[in-house]
């Protein structure tokens, strides 16, 4: 039974950048890291568009696992900000939430990153656009690494920890237990093999939205309280990069808020990805849609895509989120053999696409999905407030409500329970850390990073 300082559940930037800081704060800690995907040159999606087009339910998803995380091929945007992107500064302060993510653009751009493009809202004549409109940009900086740079900077940083950390990848951890003298007890599958147990003083769970269910159970066996969360459903818009050309080119990631008229309900613009591509994930199996583009030029597409997504919160007696987004995206799955895709032109005239109209669109897909009718799949009320806020974004961007506009489903946020943690993000148990996505409490890159840094740093103080 092998001994650690430190044990941490999941490569993901919370526990990347949790090893990290605390390498740099003491020579001689002893970290372990478990990680159920593998490292970051090994992670391969057999989709190429061409010999394999639709996803083949590898187990695990090298796209939501392995070193990096789910962000590992996504399109590399940290967004410094408490606007959006979770509720970190809940927890341990507005200014110092703020200050942890500028510090995580640093280290990316030591590793990396240099060079790359700090976008900002600030002083934008577009957020004035926007009010005319009824929309409201939310404020950030916003830094773009792209797809490739990303990956750049990710595989830096593991060649800088390799040396000082224990990494056991393609090994999830079954089991977290506390022992009697209050240290923790962690059993898992080392390459697929048997079982073995691990013994650490300090345990770091940083699982991120794949492990959701998994972090579940651990809460349940460790008598930890959770709370229900919001799920996010929607699509993901596919058009010609020049309609959105004034707003990328000046603020790269635009989150735009609009407030249906009909239902009152808020629909927002998610992860806009400039002359990008539209991707599948595999979420607990269930194929979704998301997007990516790369800094390269050279990588480049002709399209722009951005998800609009519906936020959904349930109350009493159905408290499962997670549960409800999982059952469109199983009935898109059902209907679609995986995504479905639908001219903006067809959905409001009421009828199904084909193939034969796709084709002679003057857009062309960046993603092989199955022409359909999204109104098969998506409740009425997320619809139709996806539909008034296509037309919104028209305003501010004329050409967004063309008939060639695409729409992808069904694009669904998944995000845990929020777990109970204090201003330490720890939880009643001493020395038990939840941070990322993994707590409920993160949902992006950025804030991931910093409550990785803000428990080491916690973690360091107190040794």
């Amino acid at each position: 039974m092998k001994n650690y300082d430190v044990i941490i559940v999941g490569a993901g930037p919370g526990g990347i950048f949790s090893a990290y800081e605390l390498m740099q704060g003491s020579k001689d800690i002893k970290i372990g890291i478990f990680e159920t995907g593998n490292c970051l040159e090994k992670r391969k999606c057999p989709i190429d568009g061409k010999t394999v087009k639709k996803c083949v339910h590898c187990n695990p998803c090298a796209i939501m696992n392995g070193f990096g995380g789910a962000g590992a091929f996504s399109d590399g945007k940290y967004n410094i900000t408490n606007e959006f992107g979770g509720t970190l500064y809940e927890y341990i302060g507005k200014k110092r939430a703020i200050e942890l993510m500028e510090y995580v653009d640093t280290i990316n751009m030591k590793y990396g990153g240099e060079g790359t493009h700090l976008y900002s809202t600030a002083n934008s004549e577009f957020k004035r656009i926007c009010l005319q409109h009824e929309l409201h940009l939310l404020d950030a900086s916003v830094r773009h690494l792209g797809t490739d740079k990303n990956y750049d900077v990710l595989q830096n940083l593991y060649n800088e920890m390799k040396d000082r950390v224990d990494f056991f990848f393609n090994s999830p951890v079954k089991d977290v237990r506390i022992l009697d003298n209050s240290q923790y007890e962690i059993t898992a599958s080392i390459q697929g093999k048997e079982d073995e147990q691990f013994v650490c003083d300090k345990c770091i769970i940083s699982v991120g939205r794949s492990g959701s269910k998994w972090m579940e159970s651990v809460c349940k066996n460790l008598d930890i309280y959770t709370s229900s969360n919001r799920v996010d459903i929607g699509v993901r818009v596919e058009l010609p990069a020049e309609v959105f050309n004034p707003i990328t080119d000046e603020l790269y990631e635009s989150k735009i808020v609009y407030m249906t008229e009909k239902y009152q309900d808020k629909v927002r613009t998610f992860c806009m990805n400039p002359k990008g591509a539209v991707v599948t994930e595999n979420t607990n199996g269930i194929i979704t849609v998301n997007g990516h583009s790369y800094e390269n030029p050279e990588l480049h597409t002709e399209n722009t895509n951005f998800a609009l997504l519906v936020s959904k919160h349930f109350t009493e007696p159905f408290k499962d989120s997670n549960e409800y987004g999982e059952s469109i995206a199983k009935l898109s799955n059902m209907l679609g053999g995986g995504v479905i895709v639908q001219r903006f032109g067809d959905l409001i005239r009421g009828q199904r696409s084909t193939e034969k109209r796709i084709n002679r669109s003057f857009i062309t897909p960046t993603l092989s999905a199955t022409p359909g009718d999204l109104s098969l799949v998506m409740p009425k009320r997320i619809l139709d407030g996806i539909i008034e806020m296509i037309y919104a974004l028209d305003k501010i961007a004329p050409g967004t409500a063309n008939d060639d506009t695409l729409l992808y489903g069904v694009e669904v946020k998944f995000y845990n329970m929020e777990v109970q943690i204090d201003e330490h993000l720890e939880t009643k148990h001493k020395n038990l850390f939840i941070i990322g996505d993994g707590s409920g409490v993160t949902h992006s890159l950025s804030h991931a990073s910093a409550s990785g840094v803000h428990v080491a740093r916690y973690i360091l103080e107190n040794a």
